[in-house]
């Protein structure tokens, strides 16, 4: 068989990828008459059907599922090399770029990054931003990983990411005054006010459980998406509010606030996520392991 037309391989990529070839068309400036016709060339230089035509959609056949998984090994490693040239690092040093998912913990980022703070040969950097955001700039390798409580591998169709935890942590009931006796929930909040998460955040989720199974009804005061609000809330208000410890660590070692008790059987899980068919760097792989010792 003769060399294999990588061009061809690059838009059956684009192509097999999205599932819409006007898509590609308009994306890499081609007609789709001549992106139509390279895919025909390709695969009958290969001798196989990649993909098939389902209304106005392309599918892969098994065997196109199987280049496909080639493909994305072959041009992703290529714009991983073109990322890191971009970057134009000395190789005695080593940088780290972390996507952080908008309304995650500071203390908890800051003591995932307490390693690279510490070590003289490492610089990182940090960006805040949706998830939906953030898995776009790992597919493109704007990020080394990214920093979530979401476990990002449920439901996915494909092996895209993968998502290690790095960290399971208790929620806690935060108050602003010492507890005087061993509270229970919910008995013990029969008149409180509460600052909470805000409905969409796995917190609120497991309060939401726990005061169903004991037909407990909150008075819920204020709600925010905004962990670093949520902190500022619980100091100021005067109210209880949810959270693990280690959001509120200053606000608890300063006498500011302080854990009245567990929420029963209710966590908060801390997420690493890179990119599945990418190799981990040695040092990034050793920056998840410290975290989760």
């Amino acid at each position: 068989m003769s060399r294999m037309n990588y061009h061809h391989l690059y838009y059956f990529w684009r192509v097999a990828n999205t599932g819409n070839l006007t898509q590609v068309a308009n994306e890499i400036h081609l007609s789709q008459s001549a992106i139509s016709a390279q895919l025909k060339q390709f695969q009958q230089h290969l001798g196989i059907e990649l993909l098939t035509r389902k209304g106005r959609s392309l599918i892969l056949t098994p065997e196109g599922k199987q280049v496909l998984a080639y493909a994305d090994d072959i041009f992703s490693k290529g714009e991983e090399l073109e990322s890191l040239i971009n970057k134009g690092l000395p190789t005695q040093h080593r940088h780290v770029s972390i996507g952080v998912l908008s309304n995650l913990s500071r203390n908890f980022v800051e003591s995932f990054t307490l390693p690279l703070i510490n070590d003289k040969f490492a610089t990182f950097s940090l960006q805040t931003d949706s998830l939906e955001n953030l898995l776009d700039g790992l597919s493109s390798f704007k990020f080394d990983i990214i920093l979530t409580n979401h476990n990002v591998e449920l439901g996915q169709q494909n092996a895209i990411w993968h998502s290690e935890l790095v960290s399971r942590q208790a929620i806690e009931i935060i108050g602003p005054t010492k507890p005087q006796r061993t509270r229970k929930f919910p008995n013990s909040y029969g008149d409180a006010t509460w600052v909470l998460p805000s409905q969409n955040s796995e917190i609120r989720s497991s309060f939401s459980i726990a005061c169903a199974k004991f037909q407990y009804t909150p008075k819920i005061k204020a709600e925010t998406n905004d962990m670093a609000m949520l902190r500022l809330l619980a100091r100021d208000s005067g109210a209880f509010s949810i959270m693990p410890e280690v959001v509120v660590r200053d606000e608890i070692a300063n006498g500011l606030l302080h854990i009245q008790q567990s929420l029963p059987d209710a966590y908060e899980h801390f997420y690493a996520v890179t990119l599945s068919k990418k190799r981990v760097s040695p040092h990034v792989q050793q920056l998840i392991e410290q975290t989760k010792s």
